[in-house]
């Protein structure tokens, strides 16, 4: 008899072990920190010592909410999702993803797994060469755009999981049905960065959905390698050529913060932002006359919205044509590489390489030659 019960304790102990692997994961589990971003401040990466599943956490995803967080469970092995239909899961690595903003697009073809992709927003603003190539042959689809989205087309290209996009908030018109239809998600914050690397470290969070984390942290170092050893050291004291940024919106002019994305850019090139109070974590806006006084001080004019031409800057307010640097064709626009519907690569493909957007502004500060990638002089 205790023969018998011990043999059924040894089957009991060996059954529970064996089905360990196929427990469910709640977000509980996963307490190990298995990657700390170096220069992003919205994601991070988290272990179990269950199995070889981890957490992806997003933080801050989208402008004007720092707690609002987004959570998405990478199964591995036997792990199982969780019941609560709140938690999002999936299997790794994803083989086919929908992307919803054309940065997404560019994290993933940074790794060289372009191919996973299987569905965008807005396919006539999309400028990587392979997602233009496979739209050809029906591999990539069009899903639409916000409250539009093609949630029939959605469920015939039967995705992994879809990457969002938040202006202000979770869309939990198109988050709930999501749900309803079993489609997992995730809000990508990379917009919401203000360092230039660390918008670019958002491609380890794409590696991790393709199971290359060591791949895409080392993607990652190569391009930190390149950005660092371009940033311009000067002395405080040095002199900067002063840079005015974007033109008006509807009467008024958007200045951003200091501790912008862009502006950063600007200061590790070498040059210094010509307004100074907005120290905020948001635009702000400037009135016309305030803005025209500072577009007179300014040594370089950049980002000057959809203009292709000085005619065309000009033709916006007359005023312009007295600017200094129009006058001294010192006015630079980063869309020198765009699609024919206007899809600028600036905002995709520059995302993750900011070592050559810092490139292309120490150029233009440093006298202007017209061999840059993204930016282009106005004439």
């Amino acid at each position: 008899m205790k023969r018998l019960a011990l043999l059924i304790m040894t089957l009991a102990a060996a059954f529970a072990s064996g089905c360990s692997g196929s427990a469910e994961r709640n977000l509980s589990d996963f307490t190990t920190i298995v990657y700390t971003p170096t220069y992003a401040s919205g994601f991070d990466i988290r272990g179990t010592e269950k199995d070889a599943s981890t957490l992806l956490s997003v933080h801050n995803p989208w402008q004007g909410d720092h707690t609002a967080e987004q959570h998405l469970i990478l199964l591995r092995g036997k792990a199982k999702a969780p019941r609560n239909a709140e938690i999002q899961a999936v299997h790794a690595p994803v083989q086919r993803v929908v992307c919803m903003s054309s940065s997404h697009v560019a994290l993933f073809d940074a790794l060289g797994q372009a191919d996973r992709i299987v569905g965008v927003s807005g396919l006539d603003y999309i400028m990587n060469p392979r997602i233009r190539e496979r739209r050809l042959c029906g591999e990539v689809r069009d899903v639409g755009y916000d409250t539009n989205l093609n949630f029939e087309l959605l469920t015939a290209l039967h995705p992994d999981v879809i990457l969002l996009y938040g202006i202000s908030g979770e869309n939990t018109t198109i988050t709930g049905k999501l749900r309803e239809l079993g489609i997992p998600y995730l809000y990508i914050g990379d917009y919401v960065e203000e360092s230039p690397l660390g918008k670019a470290e958002w491609l380890v969070a794409a590696a991790e959905l393709c199971d290359l984390r060591p791949a895409g942290a080392d993607t990652l170092r190569r391009i930190a390698t390149r950005y660092n050893a371009l940033r311009t050291r000067l002395d405080p004291a040095d002199a900067r050529p002063k840079v005015m940024l974007n033109t008006p919106y509807r009467d008024t002019w958007f200045m951003p913060s200091s501790h912008s994305y862009m502006v950063r850019l600007i200061e590790d090139a070498g040059g210094s932002y010509i307004y100074t109070k907005n120290q905020s974590n948001a635009s702000v806006a400037v009135d016309l006359e305030e803005a025209y006084l500072l577009a007179n001080s300014a040594d370089f004019w950049i980002n000057v919205g959809a203009c292709n031409t000085l005619e065309e800057l000009t033709a916006q307010n007359p005023k312009f044509a007295e600017v200094p640097t129009v006058v001294d064709r010192c006015v630079w626009n980063n869309n020198r590489r765009q699609t024919p519907a206007g899809g600028s690569d600036f905002w995709e493909s520059g995302v993750v390489h900011p070592d050559l957007i810092l490139r292309d502004l120490r150029t233009i500060l440093c006298g202007g030659s017209d061999s840059t990638f993204y930016y282009k002089r106005l004439e």
